[in-house]
């Protein structure tokens, strides 16, 4: 799958809401990858390349530098925040983290790092975003709005 760029405002649409309580971060707009497999910064990932690292994740290969990145879990403990913030300056952090649950050090990590995270949104992000999706991710208002690649062209 190619780089998606942002739709234009014609070709958008009516975006799918996401709604839940605020996040952390600032507002940003990405392609989305969506993972099925938890995520530890620390343990999945080459924070040099921003590469998912791990082979048995579902993952393994893709990079998450510049994506939203969308996951059901946050994993791992307190290394989680220097991960990140190293990941961030070399460049290869995600622009934004949604999760189905994400745990106190995975937002301690995001704020340190200054990456949007997001999470316990309704609808299920799992089912509500693909891969590919066109995201926007306003974690002070609480509302996370998803434009559906096939309406891209």
């Amino acid at each position: 799958m190619g780089a998606a760029a942002r739709p234009s405002e014609a070709k958008r649409g009516e975006p799918v809401v996401l709604t839940g309580h605020p996040g952390v971060g600032e507002v940003v707009e990405g392609e989305a990858l969506v993972s099925p497999d938890g995520f530890s910064a620390r343990y999945d990932l080459d924070r040099t390349t921003g590469m998912i690292s791990r082979e048995s994740h579902a993952l393994y290969g893709k990079s998450i530098a510049g994506k939203v990145f969308v996951c059901p879990l946050a994993k791992g403990g307190f290394a989680t925040s220097w991960a990140l913030l190293d990941l961030k300056s070399r460049g290869r952090a995600p622009v934004a983290m949604i999760f189905g649950w994400a745990n106190p050090v995975m937002v301690q990590g995001a704020v340190l790092a200054g990456v949007a995270l997001m999470d316990q949104l309704s609808p299920d992000p799992m089912a509500a975003i693909r891969a590919g999706d066109w995201v926007r991710v306003d974690p002070k208002g609480g509302r996370v709005e998803v434009w559906p690649r096939s309406l891209e062209g």
